[in-house]
């Protein structure tokens, strides 16, 4: 039996935790449902906005990057957070129609107790958390630079490429490679190369609009950006200036033979997904086809 949507909007209006319902089958995982405990702690209603903007506006561009990987990845988690002055747990369950395997909602919400602290928030609970994060992070992300891996890159690029088919919208990819990279090696070793990729990396993340945004490194010294923006003029703009903070690291790279600094070249693609699938897609804008 299905419940009217009214229903349901009234029931979540009752509960005392903050809560929201976000839709992660569209490309911009917009909220569909808050209630007025979420809006008291937001000053707003949220409906129809990003997720991704609206959590990262909440508890910060790092812990927001890090809640949309577990969005992506389909995980029930929880996160310790701290928002006006009070600790929370804040938790993400998928929702999942019977039979499906991929959730088309998350509900996310903000767990507290009568004293305003977090929920299940001893050390050791939060011991429990960042273990669960670590073991997940040793499969995805690369070892040196500390974004996702080649092959969880990869899984997340498919998976938004199937959602923007379905959803007819397009996705725009980003591939950096840093210029003249084995001679930075040859000069400097290996050692001060795997920092290099770890700065440039940073700089890379630090540069993404919106946490909704993903980096990898694929392999060696080339980086790739997922970006749900469909314009491309501002793609190139948002791609020139990743370039320009890769090269304001001012990492002294003597056999460049672009600068006297560390620099990048990038190309962009912008894709309805339905032109190719999406593998040759990346592989011929890596290959600069």
């Amino acid at each position: 039996m299905s419940i009217n949507p009214e229903i349901l909007e009234q029931a979540i209006g009752a509960t005392a935790e903050p809560l929201i319902i976000v839709r992660v089958d569209h490309p911009d995982w917009p909220v569909v449902l808050s209630n007025h405990a979420f809006e008291s702690i937001r000053g707003e209603d949220c409906r129809d906005q990003p997720f991704a903007d609206v959590i990262e506006q909440l508890v910060g561009r790092e812990a927001a990057l890090e809640i949309s990987e577990s969005v992506r990845s389909q995980q029930e988690t929880s996160f310790p957070v701290e928002q006006g002055g009070k600790e929370y747990l804040l938790a993400l369950r998928p929702l999942r129609m019977p039979g499906v395997e991929d959730a088309s909602h998350y509900v996310v919400f903000w767990r507290t107790s009568g004293a305003g602290s977090a929920v299940g928030g001893t050390d050791m609970h939060h011991a429990l958390l960042k273990a669960k994060r670590q073991i997940r992070d040793l499969s995805r992300d690369d070892p040196v630079t500390g974004l996702l891996n080649g092959r969880a890159f990869n899984e997340v690029y498919e998976h938004d490429w199937a959602v923007a088919a379905r959803e007819k919208s397009e996705l725009a990819v980003v591939v950096f490679t840093l210029d003249d990279f084995d001679a930075y090696v040859e000069v400097f070793g290996r050692h001060a190369a795997d920092s290099c990729l770890r700065r440039v990396g940073r700089a890379i993340r630090r540069s993404l609009r919106r946490a909704s945004d993903v980096v990898g490194r694929i392999e060696g010294a080339e980086f790739v950006v997922l970006s749900h923006a469909a314009d491309e003029q501002g793609v190139n703009e948002f791609a020139g200036r990743i370039a320009s903070a890769v090269r304001e690291l001012g990492l002294h790279h003597p056999r460049s033979t672009a600068a006297k600094f560390v620099t990048v070249s990038y190309r962009v693609g912008v894709s309805s997904t339905s032109d190719m699938p999406a593998a040759e897609f990346l592989d011929e804008l890596r290959s600069g086809h």
